[in-house]
């Protein structure tokens, strides 16, 4: 299998996003139904399991710690800080050093590990230097509490500032064949910088998987995403209509060829899609080892991109904490 290199980390190609096993889409599974996932991710050779202290409010650091203690020499652990229920229950991003060591030990914690591997700054805080969190976290690194530093939905001229500070292993961002954001200048400066570019949502938060957007519930948060409403959603699967025929050429699914798409955008990408569909969970890993005809992938690359998918990745509220202010001519 393919592998990606994660500073001094090694894991397989395709990650695992855990975050909808307990946050986001709607009701969390069941732990019955997420210790066989979760098991059997390993068992197919999933090594990088994704979390965060945001992701069901510490629920879902908690489930991978109960399901996953007992074989955590088995795989990379990645969590974020920085954005996190406060005492007050409400979320909030907070970048200052003694918060992002606070929600560290609470993470290790619920995590059941003395360490975790790869670990995140999940929002820049737009009221604390970036170089000023990345000390922390560089001081988490010295400490033996986490091995390597990593941002999140960050632009190319904040990486190179805290890459001044500490070495910085990864970059999560959204990225798809529908979000090409990265494509500005984080790639290319991820590239230079020799961090891993980890690619959130890359099936377009289930878009690939012909998801129908009427079956959405409220607490389903993609449900006032512009992408999934009725103003824009028809124009959008138009777009899987004509991609069909690519796929059916190249005898995998939708969600399996946007997957192909995105690793063969270079080497330092790795994608982290997530599921709680047992089947959805063995194509995605399989992705990895298709060969896809270059043309296929041009024909993809041209058939759905920024320019031609219907709305917005995100409402007003939520893309005011992305990092798009050292964007300049951001693409949403």
């Amino acid at each position: 299998m393919k592998t990606r290199k994660i500073g001094s980390l090694n894991c397989n190609a395709i990650g695992l996003g855990c975050m909808n096993l307990s946050h986001g889409y709607g009701e969390p599974v069941t732990f019955e139904h997420a210790d066989v996932l979760l098991n059997r991710a390993i068992d197919q050779g999933y090594d990088l399991f994704d979390t965060a202290a945001l992701y069901g409010f510490g629920a879902n650091e908690v489930l991978i710690g109960k399901v996953l203690a007992k074989r955590r020499n088995e795989f990379v652990l990645a969590s974020k800080c920085g954005m996190y229920r406060n005492e007050q229950g409400v979320r909030e991003i907070n970048g200052r050093p003694e918060a992002i060591r606070k929600v560290c030990e609470q993470s290790l914690q619920r995590l059941q590990t003395d360490v975790i591997d790869l670990y995140y700054l999940h929002r820049l805080d737009p009221d604390v230097a970036v170089e000023e969190s990345v000390g922390a976290l560089a001081d988490l690194v010295r400490e033996g509490k986490i091995r390597e530093v990593g941002l999140s939905e960050i632009s190319a001229s904040t990486l190179h500032r805290a890459f001044s500070e500490h070495p910085i292993a990864a970059v999560q961002n959204e990225y798809s064949l529908w979000t090409r954001n990265p494509e500005i200048a984080l790639s290319k400066a991820c590239q230079e910088l020799g961090a891993t570019l980890v690619a959130f949502s890359p099936v377009a938060r289930g878009f690939f998987g012909e998801l129908d957007n009427n079956s959405l519930q409220d607490s389903d948060f993609r449900y006032n995403m512009p992408r999934f409403s009725a103003e824009h959603y028809p124009a959008n699967l138009a777009l899987l209509r004509e991609m069909k025929p690519l796929a059916e050429q190249e005898s995998c699914s939708l969600a399996q060829l946007a997957l192909a798409w995105l690793l063969a955008q270079g080497e330092h990408i790795l994608p982290i899609p997530g599921t709680q569909n047992l089947s959805h969970l063995e194509d995605n890993l399989a992705s990895v080892n298709l060969d896809i005809n270059p043309e296929t992938l041009s024909q993809l690359d041209e058939l759905i991109n920024q320019e031609t998918v219907s709305g917005l990745r995100y409402p007003a509220a939520a893309q005011a904490d992305v990092d798009t202010e050292r964007f300049e001519n951001e693409l949403i």
